[in-house]
Formats: structure tokens, C-alpha cells, sequence
């Protein structure tokens, strides 16, 4: 794929979810959307691509979560749960069309679920919620479980992040 090809894809799939904008669940149209005949064969085709931009975005937020510097070189064990937590909180916020898409195409097609149950895993080894010597229908259990949490619970305000830094600032001088 040239960088020519890239770019086109790109534009194709941005243009893919503004068309989503007003109503995500409705079945993308390719036709309607300029040039994505030329690279997507089939909405299927097209789903997988927005798919793995997804994938994308949200590992990039869970990476910057687990490997926060507030927690580096310190006693305290990082609370994964809310580290995936806010993780998803922020790239749903972010990308709330492309998220939406996504959830309301899972049933009509099946391309995406390998994609969908390995996130489902990924969400629940991360968070520490499920061992990887457990099978791999248990652990997409368990991630199932917590995305539901995770999507029910956008409307609650997320944790605040505490920094242990932060702590010992306001011990010592308690009007900071």
C-alpha cells in the first residue's frame, strides 16, 4: 500500500463516521461514501478497517495508563482496574461515534467478533480480573462482563487519579 493508498483509506474512514454521526447503528453506506468503493469491498471490509483503528486508539490509551510515571518508583501497586478504567473512558470520549458503530454492528457482522473477543481479553487480563492460564472462553467471559460494566458506567465520574505525590504535598503544607 502506498503512502497515497494510506491516506485515501484514512480520509474514507473519517468520512465513514461522520456519515455514523447521527445514527451509528445504521448499516454504513458504501455508496455514499466517496471513493470507499475503490478500497472496501463490503461494509464487512470497511467495519474491520474501523475496527482496527479502535484497536489502535485504545491500546495507545491503555499503554500511556499502565506505565503512568505517578506510580513509577513507588511502593503503591497501580490499580489496574481503574488504569483500564479511564483508559476506555477516554478513548470511548474520544472516538464515541467510532465506538458506537462498532457496538451496534457486532451483530450483523461476524468479521469482527475475533477482533471483538480478543479486546473482550485484553480488557480483563489487563485489568488483573482474569489469569492467563485460564481458557480463553472464561477470559472472554470475564472481559464481556467488564466492558458491560464499562459502558454503563461512562455516565458515573471516573476516579480521580490520586498521586501519592500529591499526598505527602498536602500532609505536609495542609493548605496546598
Amino acid at each position: 500500500m502506498s503512502w497515497n493508498d494510506f491516506y485515501q483509506r484514512r480520509d474514507i474512514l473519517e468520512a465513514a463516521l461522520r456519515q455514523a454521526g447521527h445514527h451509528p447503528s445504521d448499516p454504513l453506506s458504501l455508496d455514499e461514501i466517496p471513493g470507499a468503493t475503490k478500497y472496501f469491498a463490503t461494509e464487512a471490509e470497511l467495519l474491520v478497517a474501523l475496527q482496527y483503528k479502535w484497536s489502535q486508539v485504545f491500546s495507545g490509551h491503555l499503554r500511556a495508563e499502565m506505565a503512568d510515571p505517578d506510580y513509577a518508583d513507588q511502593d503503591l501497586a497501580l490499580d489496574r482496574v481503574d488504569a483500564v478504567t479511564r483508559a476506555w473512558n477516554r478513548a470511548t470520549a474520544e472516538h464515541e461515534t467510532l465506538r458506537a458503530v462498532l457496538d451496534a454492528a457486532l451483530e450483523r457482522c461476524p468479521a469482527l467478533l475475533p477482533s471483538h473477543e480478543a479486546e473482550l481479553r485484553t480488557l480483563a487480563l489487563t485489568a488483573g480480573l482474569a489469569d492467563g492460564n485460564e481458557p480463553t472462553a472464561e477470559i472472554t467471559k470475564v472481559g464481556s462482563a467488564f466492558a458491560t460494566l464499562l459502558r454503563h458506567g461512562r455516565q458515573a465520574k471516573p476516579a480521580r487519579r490520586r498521586s501519592p505525590m500529591g499526598h505527602l504535598l498536602r500532609l505536609l503544607a495542609p493548605s496546598a
